[in-house]
C-alpha cells in the first residue's frame, strides 16, 4: 500500500475492535469522573484543546474501504462536537447517582459518530455539589492501559503528551510504519505457533473427552527440554482456548440486546483488602476476585437459581507492553479466562479456589495467544468476525482490575473524588465487571445487558458483605498466624 501523509493504516488489532462494534455491543470504553468543586464547560474544552488534542488519534476519523481501515485527519473537526454539556433529568426523590447511572447506561448503547473522531466527553456541570465528567472512547483508539496514560496527561500537573498537535512531514509515514511493525510482530508471532496449533488440536482430539494434555516440566537436557516444555505449554494453552466449551448456562448468559444498565457502590478501603490478603496468605487480586464471585453467586441464588458446583468464566485483559509505550495508544493486550467459582458459598473455600486458579494463570501463555487470535481476526474480512464471537461465547463476563493512582488527582482545579470505567463486551458477553484502585480505595462497578441482568445494583450491594465476611475471619485469626 502506498504511504500517504494524509492517512495511516490501522493495525490489525485495532481493526479487530473496530469491526466488533454492533448495535447490541458498542465497542466504547466508558469512564466517569466525579469532581468537586464544579468545573465549567469552557475550562474543560480549554484543557482538552491544550492536552488531549496533542494525541493525533483524537483528531482523526476512520475510513474503512477496500484497502482496509485507515486513520484520516478530520478536516471538519469541531471541538464542540466532542466536548458537550449534559443535563441529567431527575425524577422527584431520585438520588443523584441513580440519574447519572441511567445516563451512562444510555450512552453505553449509543454509537459514536463514524464520520468524526470516535470519542466524546459529556460534562454535567452541576451534579451533587460538584461536576460529573462522562467519557466515551472507541476501543480501536486505545486499550485501557493506554487510556490511563492519556488520563494522567490531562490532569493538573500531569506529564505533557510528547507528540505535538501539528503533524510534521514524515509523521504519517512513521505512524504507518508503526502500524506495519505491529502487524509484522503479530505475523511473526502467528507463523511459529500455527503448526503448534494444528498439533495441539490433533493431540487434543486423541485425548479422552474432557481431558487435556498437561504441560510437562523440563527434564535433563536444558535446551531441548525447555523447548519441549514451551511447546507443550503452548499446546496446552492453545487447547484450553480452542476446545473450551460455551460457558455455564446461567441467567447472565444469553444474547444481549441494545439496552444496558450501569451500577456502582462505595467500594472498600485498599488497606483493609491488603490486611485480609496478608492474614490469609493470598493476594489483593485473589480477595477481590473471590468477592466478585461471591456477589454474583449470591445474586443468582437470590433469584432462585441453583448454583451448587457452578462456575463461570470471566475474560481478564492482560497488558502486553511497557507503560512507557502507552502514549502510542492502540491495543496491545491479551486475555485470560478466569474461572469464578460462584457455586462455593463458603467464603474461605472460595477464596483459596480463586487463589489456586490465579496461580495457574500466572505461567499461562494464553494472553499472548489471545493477542495473536485478535490480530489475525483483524486481518480478516468483516463477515469473518464470527471467529471472535465464538471466542466470546466461552465467557459470561469481561473483568478489568486496574491499579490507579495512589494519590488523588486534580483536574481543572477540582479534586477527582471518584473514578470509574468499563470496557466493552463483545459477542454474547453481557456483563462487564470493573475493579479500580484509586486514592486508597477499591471501586466496584458493573455494566450489564438490561435483558440478562436488569438489576446490577443487587450484585454491587452483595460485594461489600462478601468482603466483610473475609475481613471478620481475618480479624479472628491469632496475631502470630496473621504476621
Amino acid at each position: 500500500m502506498k504511504k500517504s501523509r494524509d492517512s495511516e493504516r490501522m493495525t490489525a488489532m485495532d481493526a479487530a475492535w473496530l469491526r466488533l462494534d454492533t448495535p447490541s455491543s458498542r465497542m466504547a470504553i466508558l469512564g466517569v469522573w466525579l469532581l468537586r468543586p464544579a468545573i465549567t464547560l469552557e475550562a474543560l474544552r480549554e484543557r482538552v484543546a491544550e492536552r488531549l488534542l496533542r494525541h493525533d488519534r483524537f483528531r482523526q476519523r476512520v475510513v474503512d474501504d477496500a484497502q482496509g481501515p485507515r486513520w484520516v485527519e478530520d478536516e471538519n473537526f469541531d471541538l464542540a462536537r466532542h466536548v458537550v454539556p449534559e443535563t441529567l433529568p431527575r425524577k422527584r426523590g431520585q438520588p443523584p447517582d441513580a440519574a447519572l447511572q441511567q445516563r451512562v447506561a444510555a450512552l453505553a448503547a449509543q454509537p459514536l459518530a463514524p464520520a468524526h473522531p470516535l470519542w466524546q466527553l459529556h460534562l454535567v456541570e452541576a451534579h451533587d455539589g460538584g461536576s460529573a465528567l462522562l467519557a466515551r472512547v472507541h476501543h480501536c483508539i486505545a486499550d485501557g492501559m493506554a487510556l490511563v496514560a492519556v488520563i494522567l496527561s490531562i490532569t493538573d500537573g500531569g506529564p505533557m503528551p510528547a507528540r505535538p498537535t501539528g503533524r510534521r512531514a514524515g509523521d504519517a509515514d512513521a505512524q504507518t510504519d508503526a502500524a506495519a511493525d505491529t502487524d509484522a510482530w503479530a505475523e511473526a508471532f502467528l507463523k511459529p505457533i500455527n503448526d503448534w496449533t494444528v498439533r495441539a488440536m490433533q493431540k487434543q482430539a486423541e485425548q479422552p473427552a474432557g481431558r487435556a494434555r498437561p504441560a510437562r516440566a523440563p527434564a535433563t537436557t536444558p535446551s531441548a527440554d525447555a523447548a519441549e516444555f514451551l511447546s507443550a505449554r503452548m499446546a496446552s494453552d492453545i487447547a484450553a482456548l480452542a476446545f473450551s466449551g460455551d460457558d455455564a448456562p446461567t441467567r447472565l448468559k444469553g444474547r444481549p440486546g441494545v439496552a444496558k444498565r450501569v451500577a456502582w457502590g462505595q467500594g472498600v478501603p485498599l488497606d483493609a483488602v491488603k490486611a485480609v490478603g496478608k492474614s490469609l496468605g493470598v493476594s489483593v487480586n485473589d480477595v477481590l476476585m473471590s468477592c466478585v464471585a461471591g456477589a454474583i453467586g449470591a445474586y443468582l441464588r437470590g433469584h432462585g437459581d441453583d448454583t451448587q458446583g457452578q462456575e463461570i468464566r470471566a475474560m481478564v485483559p492482560v497488558n502486553l507492553r511497557p507503560m512507557e509505550e502507552a502514549w502510542q495508544l492502540g491495543n496491545r493486550f491479551g486475555v485470560v479466562p478466569l474461572v469464578l467459582p460462584i457455586g462455593i458459598s463458603n467464603p474461605v473455600q472460595r477464596l483459596y479456589a480463586v487463589h489456586t486458579r490465579m496461580n495457574e494463570l500466572k505461567s499461562s501463555l494464553q494472553p499472548v495467544l489471545a493477542f495473536g487470535l485478535m490480530a489475525a481476526a483483524g486481518l480478516l474480512k468483516p463477515e469473518q468476525q464470527a471467529l471472535l464471537n465464538d471466542f466470546q461465547r466461552k465467557a459470561t463476563a469481561v473483568m478489568t482490575n486496574v491499579p490507579g493512582p495512589a494519590q488523588p488527582l486534580r483536574f481543572c482545579g477540582a479534586m477527582v473524588e471518584r473514578v470509574m470505567f468499563w470496557v466493552p463486551q463483545s459477542g454474547d458477553v453481557g456483563v462487564g465487571v470493573s475493579l479500580l484502585t484509586y486514592a486508597g480505595h477499591v471501586q466496584f462497578g458493573l455494566l450489564t445487558d438490561a435483558g440478562l441482568c436488569p438489576d446490577p445494583q443487587a450484585i454491587i450491594d452483595a460485594f461489600v458483605p462478601e468482603f466483610q465476611q473475609l475481613l471478620t475471619l481475618a480479624l479472628m485469626l491469632p496475631w502470630e498466624a496473621a504476621s
